[in-house]
């Protein structure tokens, strides 16, 4: 016999509702987390925190960084100036002509150089070669480990720009650090599953190698064991029409989900891409990041299942939702990157009004009421930071990103000192939702309420 399901959530006088497999359901106390109904995640790409937001007020910013902005080489010998340029060889578009050499080694304002409406250089930022760079928490070897050189300590006062001002009137969270070393790929897997995907017997074009001591020669996709850290590409659609060869393409995953968890409760929820419709059909734009869609990786939003169509979904789809009464409880949002705020794709400036725009779409809908926006951005993109990540496994997390929390129920003009870090976004919508965790990370979580003041009259602000 079937067991029906309940789910009533739809205000917050009744979004105490226990869900359970029987037919009755189980009531629970409202709890203050209850006035969220919505969580909408906007995910922006590559910044590290002392790249945008070192100069705040009242942040833990570039003016505690103290000796860690100190950088040596990779042979531990201290540079005197920053270089423009320490390897070139891989990724000639790196090299930025804008910033001049020889600067103090020390963190400067890029907008003399390089304004913010304008495209920068691209510092790698791969699984190995980030936790080289952190160098044990010393936070001192950015520079040596990095393509484009003293690059990596440039930064811009985000304060005036326009995610930075909607940081002002809410909240920031300055201790969020990514969840796992490394680039885009991984973080968006630890962003929905808190795991690390696998490719046994991975062709061996993409495995990482190592030199006789121990040090990483090729930041490739894979690692030896098989587990899949770098960028590597879907066996489901969208991929790159350029490969051909199924062998070079990553197999569906099985790891549980945050989807899934949500599907078990009834909870309605989407992941919105910019872009998705004309990559899916073939056409994509030249910033279409396919590896930042981590759902499609999955043998349950694989091509052909009914769950693909249901909640893998077009940007334009979340604007609609808004003006339909058709929005879901749980929102994420990525970007092409020439929208993302990603070095190289596209502008800080672009990016930001982008994401100001969404929230002000969000603000402007009747959703807002009872709506939770969480701006994460997915990893650090190469550049420097100097609070030393927690050590807590082998994934990560990495080094520090800016997060900016807004909701009529969000602490005003409030610096956030809590530690948190990527998985804290499935701890928030976890604990809301009363669902199971992923893994041990997201367990043990610490799951954003801290940013919130439940106590006080809402924001009625548009």
């Amino acid at each position: 016999m079937m067991l029906t399901r309940w789910i009533l959530f739809s205000t917050a006088a009744v979004a105490g509702i226990l869900l359970t497999g029987s037919c009755a359901p189980v009531s629970r106390t409202a709890r203050p987390i209850d006035n969220i109904n919505h969580v909408i995640v906007i995910v922006q790409e590559n910044w590290s925190f002392d790249g945008l937001y070192g100069v705040f007020p009242g942040a833990n910013g570039i003016a505690n960084a103290g000796a860690t902005i100190n950088q040596v080489d990779k042979d531990g010998q201290p540079y005197t100036t920053l270089p423009a340029v320490i390897d070139n060889t891989k990724k000639p578009h790196a090299i930025d002509a804008r910033v001049p050499p020889d600067l103090p080694v020390k963190p400067f304002d890029l907008s003399p150089y390089i304004p913010p409406d304008q495209k920068t250089g691209v510092p790698v930022h791969l699984f190995y070669t980030q936790q080289a760079q952190i160098n044990g928490g010393k936070m001192d070897r950015f520079v040596a480990w990095s393509t484009t050189g003293g690059l990596v300590m440039s930064y811009y006062d985000a304060t005036q720009l326009p995610v930075g001002k909607l940081a002002l009137q809410y909240t920031l969270a300055d201790n969020f650090f990514h969840a796992a070393f490394g680039g885009s790929f991984l973080n968006h897997f630890w962003l929905i599953c808190a795991c690390t995907p696998v490719w046994p017997n991975a062709p061996a074009n993409l495995i990482a190698t190592f030199d006789a001591q121990g040090n990483v020669v090729d930041d490739n996709a894979v690692t030896p064991e098989g587990y899949v850290v770098n960028t590597a590409l879907s066996i489901n659609r969208p991929h790159p029409a350029r490969i051909t060869d199924p062998a070079q393409l990553m197999p569906s995953q099985i790891f549980p989900t945050i989807g899934d968890r949500l599907n078990e409760t009834g909870i309605s929820w989407a992941w919105y891409a910019q872009g998705w419709d004309d990559a899916l059909a073939g056409r994509p734009d030249r910033t279409f990041a396919f590896h930042h869609q981590p759902f499609v990786y999955f043998a349950n939003y694989a091509d052909g299942t009914k769950a693909k169509a249901a909640h893998l979904k077009d940007e334009r789809d979340f604007l609609r939702a808004l003006t339909t009464n058709t929005l879901p409880a749980v929102s994420f949002i990525v970007l092409l990157d020439s929208d993302s705020e990603h070095p190289g794709a596209g502008s800080v400036i672009k990016g930001q009004e982008h994401v100001a725009r969404l929230v002000k779409a969000v603000q402007t809908s009747p959703y807002w009421a009872d709506s939770a926006i969480i701006i994460a951005y997915d990893e650090n993109g190469g550049r420097w930071d100097h609070v030393p990540p927690p050590v807590v496994d082998r994934w990560g997390p990495g080094a520090r990103v800016p997060v900016i929390i807004i909701s009529p129920y969000a602490k005003r003009g409030f610096v956030d000192h809590t530690r948190y870090d990527t998985t804290s976004i499935l701890k928030f919508i976890e604990t809301r939702w009363s669902l199971a965790p992923l893994g041990t990370r997201d367990a043990a979580a610490t799951n954003l309420t801290n940013a919130f003041d439940f106590s006080q009259a809402p924001s009625r602000e548009r």
